[in-house]
């Protein structure tokens, strides 16, 4: 109750690694969206009643300037305004509280989606277009379709300048690399010649070709 889930959600992600993801919480997820409806539901009444005793208000204050009272009809008067006063003063308390909590639990919510988003829109850099199996079953269906558009959406601008922009920012020493492959990927066409790409196969790849496959753990890059 009052955003407890919410704020665990955020811890939750924030206890994960920089640039990693858990998988995606749906069961917590889907409480703090419950709370947020019991909230709403506490809420709307509570300034229904708030309405009714300001408009009770007003109208004992006017018949009091309109009309010539006794005194025992004005002191019955100003005790029945300190109960209105009390109970009014009790319900804008209650409906503050709920409010705040529903303010808490949606920011904590659009933090939980906002960071996740960030680190699926960084993926979009590093896995071309297909997500590893170990990431994907961690994302939501809706996270899921954000990569994909995403990732559509990057690689639609990259065909427009014709330039790769997800290769190594700093321009490597060679152009090509030396790389072991870890699956049997088959035959495929690269940039500069048709290869066999079986597995435990090593062979020189220009680094624009292999680096896909790489970030896909399909090969690994030889060094030294």
């Amino acid at each position: 109750m009052y955003a407890r889930k919410a704020s665990e959600l955020v811890k939750e992600f924030a206890s994960s690694e920089p640039g990693q993801l858990s998988t995606f919480n749906n069961d917590l997820f889907a409480q703090v969206l419950e709370e947020c409806e019991g909230h709403l539901l506490h809420l709307q009444p509570l300034m229904r009643k708030i309405q009714e005793h300001e408009n009770k208000l007003k109208d004992k204050r006017r018949s009091e300037d309109e009309v010539e009272i006794s005194e025992d009809e004005r002191r019955k008067s100003e005790a029945e305004k300190v109960i209105l006063q009390t109970a009014l003063k009790s319900d804008q308390f209650g409906a503050l509280v709920h409010h705040l909590s529903l303010v808490r639990n949606k920011r904590c919510l659009m933090a939980y989606i906002y960071n996740r988003a960030e680190v699926i829109r960084s993926l979009g850099w590093m896995v071309d277009s297909v997500l590893p199996a170990e990431i994907e079953e961690k994302l939501s269906s809706t996270e899921k379709e954000y990569f994909k558009n995403h990732v559509a959406t990057l690689q639609s601008y990259m065909s427009e300048l014709d330039l790769h922009l997800t290769v190594d920012m700093v321009p490597p020493k060679d152009p090509y690399i030396k790389v072991r492959v870890l699956d049997d990927i088959g035959e495929v066409a690269l940039s500069d010649q048709v290869a066999n790409l079986a597995r435990h196969a090593i062979m020189f790849l220009r680094r624009t070709d292999a680096e896909q496959y790489i970030t896909q753990g399909q090969m690994e890059e030889l060094t030294g």
